[in-house]
């Protein structure tokens, strides 16, 4: 492709792309807030107070239309919202691709407590016309300069960071194969305390124990998330006193699915766990004496009685699909629910009929209906095809099919009942509603930091005026 270019038309290709690339972002966008404005689901007061509105049915859409994640479709409606309504010449500026995502992102959030339509428009104008120049800089210095146009239009919208107890959390995740990582971020009371607490418990063995010291930590850790006040040691002698521990572990379900041939060693394939990934062979035959082992069979082509599938049928559904069948969605089995495809009685309870659905979409899928609403098909081999309100057709497929293709095999037709019109199926189930509107929500939240803000600067001011009101010389500047 570029044999015959010399280094400046290569550096050339490498801007060009670029800035095609934020034009293209900007460009989506720019479709994105066009979508919502048509749509205006502010407007729709008949839904405007349900849990799963019109706000969060377009996200919706945009996720299966996009096939990313709710929570990402959901950061784009935002931006594209803002830069239409909010900072339309910034927008503008990225549809021409002059800045890119990191810079619309940073100018709509840092913006976000300003609310004066004259003052906005004025940081908009600035914002358009410094942003391109700012492309070079890092975050922080980025917020610094954005911050201080901010400040000078509106002092009190100016975004101040988080406190200490509100700036923690604690996440666990993959690694590599057989191992997770977890990383928190605490208030230093917090931190400061429970590094020693560690230290001591991870000490608290004798000195034959075989384990270093970053491994007695890792096990000390896990000791304290069972409940226990002590690590048992691991030496071996049975007269040693921190032999046992002292407290028994309460027990905890870890579902890991793999082949039958992997646990009888005639495969060395992985196992899977879900949220976490693949399960070295070696390490699940290790495990297997002491494990649980259910089988996960091929289910009988036959319904089942009632509305509530077996525990054999239920754990098949989730071992086949793994997360939520919704295009974009990646809840996990144990945080979804059952779902008929086709509602019972009128559809039966089988394995044809049956998939996984977080609450948000199995609220979506049951209220959002009709000729404008969302509609789901269910194909034998588990696969679901879904029409979005506009037509739009999307296909997911289960994900336990990828790595146990014999998950996928098809499981019969299902016959659909005579017996029952739609009017009998009426459970007298209502959608959950909010408090407020989602704008109210939105406008709370703004007046409540403004005001935070308002009492920061007034006690700034007090200080300031209590400290010249004691110096009998003049500051010095």
């Amino acid at each position: 492709m570029f044999d015959e270019c010399g280094d400046g038309a290569v550096i050339d290709a490498i801007t060009a792309a670029s800035r095609e690339q934020n034009a293209a972002c900007g460009r989506e966008l720019m479709a994105i807030g066009e979508l919502y404005a048509r749509r205006a689901p502010e407007d729709d007061e008949a839904r405007i107070c349900w849990a799963v509105d019109g706000h969060a049915n377009l996200v919706a859409e945009l996720s299966a239309a996009l096939n990313i994640s709710r929570g990402r479709a959901a950061a784009r409606l935002r931006l594209a919202i803002d830069l239409r309504e909010r900072l339309p010449k910034v927008g503008a500026l990225f549809a021409g691709g002059a800045i890119d995502y990191r810079m619309v992102t940073t100018l709509v959030n840092r913006a976000d407590l300003v609310t004066d339509p004259e003052r906005l428009a004025r940081l908009d104008e600035a914002f358009a016309r410094w942003a391109p120049t700012w492309m070079k800089l890092s975050g922080p210095k980025l917020h610094e300069r954005v911050d201080m146009w901010v400040e000078r239009f509106d002092p009190t919208g100016v975004r101040e960071p988080k406190t200490p107890s509100e700036d923690v959390y604690v996440e666990v995740g993959p690694i590599s194969p057989g191992v997770v990582g977890i990383w928190a971020r605490l208030a230093y009371q917090d931190g400061v305390a429970f590094d020693p607490r560690l230290d001591a418990m991870a000490s608290g063995v004798c000195r034959d124990d075989p384990r270093s010291k970053d491994q007695r930590r890792a096990d000390a850790l896990m000791a304290m998330a069972s409940g226990r006040t002590r690590l048992a040691c691991r030496c071996g002698a049975a007269d040693c006193p921190h032999r046992g521990p002292e407290t028994p572990a309460p027990r905890v379900v870890i579902n890991v699915i793999a082949e039958q041939a992997t646990l009888e060693g005639r495969s060395n394939d992985p196992g899977y766990l879900p949220g976490y990934g693949a399960v070295p062979a070696a390490l699940l035959r290790e495990q297997a004496p002491t494990a649980d082992v259910r089988l996960v069979t091929l289910p009988s082509p036959y319904p089942e009685d009632g509305y509530r599938p077996s525990a054999q049928l239920a754990r098949f559904v989730r071992m086949r699909d793994l997360t939520c069948r919704f295009p974009g969605c990646d809840v996990a089995a144990a945080h979804c629910q059952i779902d008929h495809t086709i509602p019972y009685p009128i559809g039966p309870t089988h394995p044809s009929n049956l998939k996984l659905l977080c609450v948000f979409h199995h609220l979506l899928k049951t209220f959002w209906t009709g000729p404008t609403g969302w509609a789901d098909l269910q194909l034998p081999d588990g696969t679901v095809v879904w029409r979005a309100p506009i037509g739009r057709m999307c296909t997911t497929r289960p994900a336990g099919a990828e790595f146990f293709a014999q998950l996928a095999r098809p499981t019969g037709e299902i016959r659909i009942s005579q017996h029952h019109r739609p009017d009998d199926i009426h459970r007298g189930v209502m959608m959950p509603r909010r408090k407020r509107p989602r704008a109210q929500d939105k406008a709370y939240r703004v007046a409540r930091e403004r005001r935070r803000n308002t009492e920061r600067l007034t006690a700034e001011e007090l200080f300031l005026a209590e400290r010249l009101a004691r110096d009998d010389e003049p500051p010095p500047f």
